[in-house]
């Protein structure tokens, strides 16, 4: 049986209000000073099976620039394996949370007979998944999101009172932050690329100026020799020059 329309009002069981702020106050500071991409996947698991009632298998799917997705953290090899069909057959919950308008929310209390999943759904169902609930990152952005998080209960309708309000909130926390931590990521390794852009420039560099001086020819021929050395052995250019410049004795 399908959801309900996205933004639709629904019943919800879990802590209560005093207890929900509390808990939440405290994930988005542990949130906020995770260090590195992944404690802030470590606290996410932690928080998702605290605060959404009835999980029993919960990971992060991420997508990549490249369309492609991938599941970056999760609490059991079952929820990996589940995660890899849905990217496979090109179908499943969190391709629909990444995929929906609204607050991209996917909800199913019987995936064996949902027609939304036709192909995944009776596969989860083999492996005991009953129900499932998905809510894509960055809740109101413009599809496709970054990823999502995806609960999954062993029982039929065992999501159907788990609080929504708790799981998009959640999800918005989790875009946020780990958005940041990808920008720092990527800016790191540019830095990291540049300057093992430099070495390679350095070492080339190095080799041309022994070869120049052995074989008396000029800095074209000798880069030209390192190339045609490359080319021939498979081997990056940059891995030739290192050679030659760690055993210029020997030549």
């Amino acid at each position: 049986m399908a959801d309900p329309p996205a933004d639709s009002p629904h019943e919800s069981t879990g802590p209560g209000p005093h207890q929900w702020a509390q808990e939440f106050a405290q994930f988005a500071a542990d949130l906020t000073n995770a260090p590195n991409t992944a404690d802030a996947l470590r606290i996410i698991l932690e928080a998702g099976r605290t605060l959404v009632a009835g999980t029993d298998l919960f990971s992060v799917t991420l997508r990549h620039r490249d369309g492609a997705f991938d599941t970056a953290a999760t609490t059991s090899p079952l929820a990996v394996q589940l995660d890899k069909l849905q990217y496979r057959l090109d179908e499943g919950p969190c391709l629909m949370a990444s995929r929906r308008a609204g607050l991209g929310l996917f909800a199913c209390s019987d995936v064996e007979n949902d027609a939304l999943i036709p192909r995944w759904g009776p596969a989860a169902a083999r492996e005991q998944i009953r129900s499932v609930l998905a809510v894509g990152l960055f809740a109101h952005g413009d599809p496709p999101r970054v990823g999502s998080l995806n609960f999954m209960s062993h029982t039929r309708g065992g999501l159907d009172h788990a609080d929504r309000d708790a799981a998009v909130v959640l999800a918005a926390h989790a875009a946020a932050v780990l958005d940041a931590h990808r920008a720092v990521d990527a800016a790191e390794a540019e830095t990291a690329n540049l300057h093992e852009g430099l070495r390679n420039r350095d070492i080339i560099g190095q080799a041309k100026g022994i070869l120049m001086e052995r074989e008396n020819i000029d800095e074209d021929k000798a880069f030209d020799i390192l190339k045609s050395v490359s080319q021939r052995v498979n081997v990056k250019l940059s891995s030739i020059a290192r050679t030659i410049a760690d055993r210029r004795t020997e030549l």
